[in-house]
């Protein structure tokens, strides 16, 4: 008998490894629902059969969302509850998932998270890194001429940071981050949960050392230290403009930008905000 309403969406998270790595919780929904919308069907059946766990499943993979949401909603408009789960961790981050979600919203479902594992979140915990504040980018783009603009974008940021990255282009995104944000406290997670499960930890320089040794295989995390703040003489005025324009591209306005700029700085904020205009 279930033991919640019918018509819900639920956004279940599932296991980045260890089959054991599930709640109870999450079980139990997966074991009431209706249906299940799975990232792929081949994937989620292990650890349904591992659970003995049987369901109608609901391929929503790539472009395949955007078909399969509108089936989705309108099952569970029909009364229907609905697990949404995808291949490993949590639903919508870095996965697919938003446009579902999206669109429940929009018809006023229902929709009831059932947290669990998130890679990232993992990979923070053991980094040794501060976790305070972080921010979290995903996968970086592919195409090198890209992920230049996005570090660049990136290259004030003081909180730690975490990506997302494919081993074959492991090596190439640790070279750039070093190049654009310098020789930083670093951390690669690899295979987080599994049989193969490493955490190397050292500046970015060491770990491309490293890793240059190793075959390079399998699901990585990267995190980065925050950019240290830094004080009046030891940054140039137009460096300075540098950041409050990178900040306004990001959103904020201009006396926005200048006021946190000036504190981190200890700059005149008349003067930066002077020198921004006229820049």
């Amino acid at each position: 008998m279930k033991s919640f309403k019918e018509g819900q969406l639920f956004i279940v998270a599932t296991p980045i490894g260890n089959l054991e790595d599930i709640t109870l919780r999450a079980l139990r929904i997966l074991k009431e629902v209706d249906f299940i919308a799975v990232e792929d069907t081949q994937h989620s059946q292990k650890l349904l059969n591992h659970y003995n766990i049987s369901k109608p499943l609901i391929s929503y993979w790539s472009e395949k969302e955007k078909t399969k949401a509108d089936k989705i909603i309108e099952k569970i408009k029909s009364g229907q509850s609905c697990a949404l789960i995808s291949d490993a961790g949590t639903p919508g981050i870095s996965d697919p998932g938003y446009l579902l979600i999206q669109k429940a919203i929009a018809e006023g479902i229902s929709i009831i998270p059932v947290p669990g594992p998130c890679g990232a979140i993992a990979a923070l915990s053991v980094s040794g890194l501060p976790t305070k504040e972080f921010s979290f980018i995903g996968f970086l783009p592919a195409k090198r001429s890209e992920r230049l603009k996005k570090l660049h974008e990136l290259s004030f940021e003081k909180r730690t940071i975490i990506f997302y990255e494919a081993p074959h282009r492991l090596i190439e995104s640790l070279s750039d981050l070093l190049e654009v944000l310098g020789d930083r406290a670093a951390v690669v997670a690899k295979e987080l949960t599994k049989l193969y499960e490493e955490v190397i930890r050292g500046n970015i320089s060491d770990l491309i050392k490293e890793l240059e040794t190793k075959k390079i295989s399998g699901e990585f995390i990267i995190i980065i230290s925050g950019k240290e703040k830094e004080f009046k003489n030891t940054k140039s005025l137009d460096e300075a403009i540098k950041e409050v324009k990178i900040l306004m591209k990001k959103g904020l306005s201009r006396k926005e930008a200048v006021r946190k700029v000036s504190m981190d700085y200890t700059l005149s904020r008349r003067d930066l905000y002077e020198k921004s205009i006229a820049d």
